[in-house]
């Protein structure tokens, strides 16, 4: 069974297939008010299921009933809230200061 889920922990909505993890759209939390989306996959023999625009729906749908902005970096993520207008209240266009945050807190996970 495919179910959705948001996964804070590890700062990603996962697709799983059962327990295993087939997909993902990972995302930054960024001043208690911006939720930065930088990544999203889908594992290539799930691929042409329509599973990352699922992904995609459920991932910036509780995004906003949180009350954050989305911020779409991941090209995924910005054709899809170009193509769904209705999210088009709550996007912010990546700033300077928004991808140097964003590369900042990346590169730091990759030292640990």
């Amino acid at each position: 069974m495919i179910t959705i889920r948001n996964h804070p922990e590890r700062g990603r909505f996962e697709v799983l297939d059962g327990e295993a993890v087939i997909g993902q759209s990972a995302y930054l939390d960024h001043d208690g008010s911006q939720r930065i989306f930088y990544h999203t996959v889908i594992d290539e023999e799930y691929g042409g299921q329509g599973l990352a625009g699922r992904l995609a729906a459920q991932a910036l749908d509780e995004t906003v009933a949180a009350g954050l902005v989305i911020v779409p970096v991941c090209p995924y993520i910005r054709n899809y809230v170009e193509k769904h207008t209705r999210y088009a209240a709550h996007i912010r266009t990546p700033t300077p200061d928004i991808l140097e945050f964003l590369n900042t807190s990346l590169a730091g996970r990759a030292r640990r």
